[in-house]
């Protein structure tokens, strides 16, 4: 599991906030879980590596010799 340590703040229409939030709601999931998904989906989809525990291999970065 990754650690959460840092916060992303933006900004968006409060309408679209509302229905966000109602959204999750109902498919039981928070804003923040939906919200970590798009962004590993995005880094993913992009070919982005990243570790998920600074030290330990995953397998989303490459193994080094």
């Amino acid at each position: 599991m990754e650690k959460k340590t840092a916060r992303l703040t933006l900004l968006i229409d409060p309408h679209k906030k509302r229905a966000f939030e109602q959204l999750c709601a109902a498919q039981d999931l928070t804003p923040s879980q939906v919200v970590r998904q798009l962004i590993r989906d995005y880094l993913r989809d992009h070919g982005v590596e990243y570790e998920t525990r600074p030290g330990l291999a995953s397998r989303d970065t490459p193994e080094r010799e």
